[in-house]
């Protein structure tokens, strides 16, 4: 440890004849009693004169102490960068002057302190003002001559002053003997040099214990588990279902003609009742009693008409499949031209109205013709008891299909054509919804297979709750599971009749309430995990079986100890082992470091 001073400035007097006098800092190195072992050099200037001296001595038995007496102050001048350096490697500051030499007093004061207080910005270093000599013409004069006269004197309140200015310890040195230099001068020295190093020691102390906190063993950091797969659900497509079911006309029960009977449009009664209750009445699903409206009534028996005895009786376990379709008539040659539009936008669930209009204006051109078939549109889609404006009918965009009447034909016998047998129960379903909805029933009903001419349909492997969701999503595009194994179930079943979206769905609802399922509770439920993933990668689920994988080994700790993680093939345990959180090497260095705290007899120290 080591202790810098910096000294400025001369305490001869200009005109002194004594040019042996001891200066200042060296009567203090030979004079002190602390001091021994002192050594010193000198730094010459350009021309050769000493700027600055340097002692180095031990002070305090073993602190070296490094002083740099500067006693020309031409080196702030001609070397700023030397005296800059000199000043922030200093612990403590002495400026030295003659009491005798006012105009040095004044250069100091004018030109000199300012560079000082510059240099100590933000700096904490004591600095000690001595003012060397006795002054010998007694009290200054103040007339104007004696001002510029250089035996002026510096009063004390002038070098009071200055050490203000500087935040410094001023003090009057009369001669340099023992007194002056050991116990005035040298206590004050010395104070600041014990001030110094106790400073220097608590900042050693303070970056021991800093390395020592940076050495010392620190606990290990978990790792975030990986990121699990992120499953993506797949867009609907209910509405391009039903609406490709009018351009391919598969299971159709309804068939359109003109009076002429020279054109045919087919349809399907389920889709057309859905929308209008004007459909309804016309294929008997509703009486005039049920609908009571008057005018829904007229526009039915005005605008078609079924011929006779092509209605079928209604039976109450549906209609056989080799029944043809109901002919009915459109009186109105108009509307009947646009009848393919309307039954299009009927098809699209009953919202495109804008569409509707502008592709009617374009085949009729004729703004009276396409007002009069809008008309009867209207009151096609007319809810009984309400007026139907054109206002209503555009709401209707946001009353999709499938929002609003074709739930109502879900499991009722209602234009049923199809009943399928499930665990000794039946089930009506109607085969305009599975043929437009699920591509295997598609296949089933209408290719060379046995239920294509049934009416009476058998179903296997699946219960008749589960069967029954799956029918529920394809006539409303929505499921609700009621727990995790319901919805594999419905995952299954969605993979034997290949509806990929009711699939995903599944999954996702399958990851959603398990990663909901708090720790607690996963590790008493009794819901095998392992069970949920041997299921999905034999239903070809790659998606939820591999975020299953991701799942355990996330969850290491909790199924590890569970017996089903033996059920675990080579592969996947592999996998899990590789993937696990937290992993290996963190529990080896968590043991570790309770190992060292243990050793250590580490206490809280707030306890």
């Amino acid at each position: 440890m080591s202790v810098n001073i910096v000294a400025f400035g001369n305490e001869r007097d200009g005109f002194s004849e004594d040019s042996q006098q001891l200066s200042l800092i060296w009567s203090y190195l030979v004079r002190s009693a602390l001091i021994s072992q002192i050594d010193s050099s000198l730094s010459a200037s350009h021309i050769g004169s000493p700027v600055c001296t340097e002692y180095q001595a031990c002070v305090f038995g073993n602190v070296r102490l490094v002083v740099h007496d500067c006693p020309v102050w031409d080196i702030f001048d001609s070397d700023w960068y030397t005296s800059r350096s000199l000043i922030g490697g200093a612990d403590i500051i002495v400026i030295k002057y003659s009491v005798n030499d006012k105009t040095s007093f004044q250069e100091l004061k004018d030109s000199y302190v300012p560079m000082i207080k510059k240099a100590l910005n933000h700096c904490s270093v004591p600095v000690i003002i001595s003012a060397i000599g006795a002054r010998k013409n007694g009290v200054p004069c103040t007339c104007p001559l004696c001002t510029l006269d250089r035996r002026s004197c510096v009063t004390t309140s002038e070098g009071v002053q200055l050490a203000k200015e500087l935040g410094a310890t001023y003090l009057e040195l009369h001669t340099l003997n023992d007194f002056y230099i050991q116990k005035y001068f040298g206590g004050v020295l010395e104070y600041f040099m014990i001030q110094s190093l106790n400073q220097k020691s608590s900042a050693k102390m303070k970056k021991r214990k800093k390395a020592q906190k940076c050495q010392r063993v620190q606990p290990p950091q978990l790792e975030q588990p990986e990121k699990m797969p992120i499953l993506k659900g797949e867009a609907s497509h209910y509405d391009t279902d039903l609406h490709n079911l009018l351009c391919c006309c598969q299971c159709a029960d309804v068939a359109f003609y003109p009076e002429d009977l020279s054109t045919v449009v087919e349809a399907h009664k389920i889709i057309l009742c859905s929308v209008s209750h004007l459909f309804m009445l016309l294929f008997e699903v509703k009486t005039p009693a049920d609908i009571c409206d008057a005018s829904i009534v007229r526009m039915a028996q005005s605008l078609f008409a079924v011929e006779a005895g092509a209605a079928p009786p209604p039976a109450p376990h549906g209609v056989p499949p080799c029944v043809p379709p109901v002919r009915v008539v459109v009186k109105d040659p108009v509307f009947c031209s646009c009848l393919p539009d309307v039954l299009h936008f009927i098809y699209s669930g009953a919202f495109q109205w804008d569409r509707l209009e502008e592709d009617i204006k374009k085949k009729l051109k004729d703004l009276e013709k396409t007002e009069h078939v809008l008309e009867k549109v209207k009151c096609i889609l007319k809810i009984p008891g309400k007026l139907n404006t054109v206002k209503d009918c555009r709401s209707q965009q946001i009353k999709r299909l499938y929002n609003t009447s074709l739930r109502l034909f879900f499991n009722t016998p209602v234009l049923a054509d199809v009943i399928f047998k499930i665990q000794g129960a039946t089930v009506p379903a109607h085969r305009a919804v599975l043929v437009a909805r699920c591509e295997v029933m598609a296949a089933m009903f209408n290719g060379n297979y046995l239920e294509a001419n049934s009416v009476l349909v058998p179903v296997y492997g699946v219960s008749k709750d589960t069967f029954l969701s799956f029918l529920e999503y394809l006539y409303t595009d929505s499921c609700c599971p009621a727990s995790i194994l319901q919805a594999m179930s419905l995952l299954i079943c969605a993979e034997m009749y290949q509806v990929v979206r009711l699939q995903h769905i599944c999954e996702l609802y399958i990851i959603t309430q398990l990663q909901s399922m708090p720790s607690r509770e996963l590790a008493s439920t009794s819901l095998s995990i392992v069970s949920l993933l041997k299921k999905a990668k034999f239903h070809n689920s790659d998606c939820l079986s591999t975020w299953l994988l991701h799942f355990i080994a996330t969850n290491y700790l909790i199924f590890s100890q569970k017996p089903e993680f033996q059920d675990l093939s080579v592969e996947e345990r592999n996998f899990v082992e590789m993937h696990r959180w937290p992993s290996n090497l963190y529990l080896k260095q968590l043991a570790d470091y309770r190992n060292y705290v243990h050793s250590q007899k580490c206490h809280c120290t707030v306890m």
